[in-house]
């Protein structure tokens, strides 16, 4: 019995060190010891709950082909919080580490940049064209679709398009539920405060996410039942396929993994200044991620990468994905999940079938087009979806749950691109009607 369980793992670290892991969490606990700015502590704590977690989403039946382990990791945490069921010094511990150093920021660079980096350019420009095609179509479509819903349940199409339909695809919180909440309000005027609003559609937000978390999963069962309908994270047919990365990633170089790690924090420097430049002379405000990912795919596309990173970041992604996501996805549980919030919508069965009906024409419309301009359709609605996630923290969930963290580069166009898109025009239409 010892000898087999030496075997075991929780996620891919062995049972015995998982034990020794474990056993100093609830030292430190029980002592009351736990330091609540020490990043190694954080990372410990969301390494105890995270690989546990994923574990018993791995195994819980049905659930588990819907994204399972992605729901128990993140919504488990969030209602945990919500009942007071976590010890205080962890959520505290861990609130302050993913609030102060911007981890999921620090993740999606090296995600992002690890993937492109090794991908093949020409299927990046080929991709990437169609994508954006896509994207408009589904804005269209689900705002069609979502208002019209609202419309035969008894709400009015400007509470069902304004406050329902338009945050879902905002591009998360603090660049699309905040600031159209901001627009909302300069709009509307007299004694509007954009907090009363913000609170008003966060729920859609946050559920809209939930529902294109479980769609990816769906999709991906899809993708294994018709494998003609998906390329396992590739979105073209008949080309260098994107997970060639891989492959790339099987003999590891150590030295070439940090060099690409150092050139996705280079980046991000540039993109940072480029942010503040921009905002000081124009006034404009593009956010450092948007800038980050327009250098880094025009790089790619005119071949200004070394063959050193290129090898590098398909290390890098592999690293980043096994060992991040999880800890990460429990993070945001904790920090940025507010059960709450989550389950006010259930209360309102009209609002619920907008959300619903909104990111299942998303995926649907996604699905469909993806077909028609050749490519594969179950990856490119699972990336086209993260639209109508919670931003950055929804694409991370909805990805994981469909095995597809390959796509992370045309999820932050859906999200960026896509987010930025739907609040100008919501914000223009509301002055129109107003």
């Amino acid at each position: 019995m010892l000898e087999k369980a030496k075997n075991w793992k929780i996620g891919f670290i062995p049972l015995p060190l998982y034990m020794i892991l474990l056993i100093g969490y609830i030292l430190l606990t029980v002592a009351n010891v736990v330091p609540q700015h020490d990043m190694l502590v954080s990372l410990g704590i969301m390494t105890v709950f995270a690989y546990l977690l994923e574990e018993i989403g791995n195994n819980i039946p049905i659930l588990k082909s819907l994204g399972g382990k992605v729901l128990v990791v993140t919504f488990v945490p969030a209602y945990f919080v919500y009942k007071n069921w976590l010890p205080e010094s962890t959520v505290v511990s861990v609130s302050n580490f993913m609030n102060d150093n911007n981890f999921l920021m620090f993740f999606i660079t090296l995600l992002v940049v690890g993937s492109i980096a090794s991908m093949n350019r020409h299927t990046l420009v080929k991709a990437t064209s169609r994508i954006i095609i896509i994207l408009i179509l589904c804005d269209v479509l689900g705002s069609v679709m979502g208002t019209a819903t609202g419309m035969l349940l008894g709400l009015t199409a400007f509470q069902s398009y304004f406050y329902i339909v338009a945050p879902i695809m905002a591009g998360g919180v603090g660049e699309g539920a905040m600031p159209m909440a901001m627009g909302y309000a300069a709009v509307i005027g007299g004694v509007t405060k954009s907090g009363d609003i913000f609170g008003q559609i966060l729920p859609a937000v946050m559920l809209g996410s939930l529902v294109a978390v479980i769609s990816a999963g769906i999709l991906r069962k899809i993708g294994e039942k018709k494998p003609e309908l998906t390329g396992n994270g590739t979105l073209l047919p008949n080309d260098e396929k994107m997970d060639a990365l891989k492959t790339k990633a099987d003999s590891i170089d150590v030295v070439q993994t940090l060099t690409a790690g150092v050139f996705a924090i280079a980046l991000y420097f540039i993109a940072v200044f480029a942010f503040d430049l921009l905002h000081k002379t124009t006034g404009i405000t593009i956010p450092a991620p948007i800038i980050l990912l327009i250098v880094l795919m025009g790089a790619k596309m005119l071949g200004y990468i070394p063959d050193s990173i290129e090898q590098g970041g398909a290390a890098l992604y592999k690293f980043v994905v096994t060992g991040i996501t999880p800890p990460l996805l429990f993070g945001v549980g904790v920090a940025a999940t507010k059960w709450d919030k989550l389950v006010e919508v259930f209360k309102q069965p009209a609002a619920l079938a907008v959300i619903a009906v909104t990111v299942i024409s998303i995926v649907i419309t996604a699905f469909v087009s993806a077909k028609l301009l050749g490519l594969y359709p179950v990856d490119t609605a699972i990336a086209v979806s993260c639209c109508s996630g919670q931003g950055g923290t929804g694409a991370l969930a909805i990805l994981a749950a469909g095995d597809r963290m390959e796509l992370m580069p045309f999820a932050q166009v859906a999200v960026r691109l896509g987010g930025a898109l739907t609040v100008t025009v919501s914000i223009f239409l509301m002055g129109l009607l107003i």
